[in-house]
């Protein structure tokens, strides 16, 4: 299926740029299948070079390919990322991207008003009933956490939160499904804190370690904010990349 943006799809170079971010971090590539060459790629997805070369430049600008003239593209070892995942930010496909390459399993938190530091960090009103799920997510073959996640879902959508298949991991495409909100618009709120017990307790890590917070707010077409997802990234483990064109 090919990604979609605000319910239009994507550009072909970015559903390839996913395709092959995919097969990277899945370690399909090595000694025994290098990575394929622009005329391999446009023959096996029916695509053009330049398609090709814009999917690759964004792969390259996220640090997972290098590519070197006489010697083609190779994907960089973890080491040289840093070891962490790479998460790329250009758009809601490529939030999508991430929840398919991770793992979670979601739980039921109970209901209540929005935590009031939330409040004050979102700039949104305390009041109204939210639905609260948490979870751990962790890197697809699930060795080490990458992310403890609260997410907040309010009123006005209904009994979908009741009905969400907590074990699928990605929450706000079935919060539009089975809800008919869609998703206009998703600001992010990045800031380097310390861990709190809990949080400790759930990314293995220890008291006091510096995080990474990402709060996450999902809006619809009136600008209404109806998800809110507050999640906590060891450094080590986590790290966003952005593509940015210059006009």
């Amino acid at each position: 299926m090919a990604t979609k943006v605000r319910g239009q799809a994507a550009p072909r170079y970015l559903q390839l740029a996913a395709e092959l971010r995919a097969d990277i971090l899945a370690g399909r590539f090595g000694a025994e299948q290098p990575f394929p060459t622009e005329s391999e790629l446009c023959s096996a997805h029916g695509v053009s070079r330049f398609t090709v070369r814009e999917a690759l430049r964004r792969l390259q600008n996220e640090g997972l390919i290098a590519r070197r003239r006489g010697s083609g593209t190779v994907v960089q070892p973890a080491g040289a990322r840093g070891g962490a995942l790479h998460q790329p930010l250009s758009n809601v496909g490529e939030i999508l991207q991430y929840a398919r390459d991770t793992r979670v399993t979601y739980q039921p938190a109970g209901t209540g008003p929005l935590p009031a530091w939330l409040a004050t960090s979102t700039g949104l009103p305390a009041s109204g009933t939210w639905t609260l799920v948490h979870g751990v997510r962790t890197t697809a073959d699930g060795d080490q956490p990458i992310a403890a996640t609260i997410a907040y879902f309010h009123e006005l959508l209904g009994d979908a939160p009741a009905r969400l298949d907590l074990a699928a991991g990605t929450l706000f495409s079935q919060i539009e499904a089975l809800s008919g909100v869609s998703v206009g618009q998703v600001t992010q709120d990045i800031q380097a804190v310390i861990a709190s017990a809990e949080v400790a307790r759930q990314l293995g890590i220890k008291r006091g370690a510096a995080v990474l917070r990402i709060i996450r707010c999902y809006r619809d077409a009136q600008g209404r904010v109806f998800e809110i997802s507050v999640s906590h990234h060891p450094g080590d483990r986590f790290a966003y990349s952005m593509h940015i064109d210059v006009e």
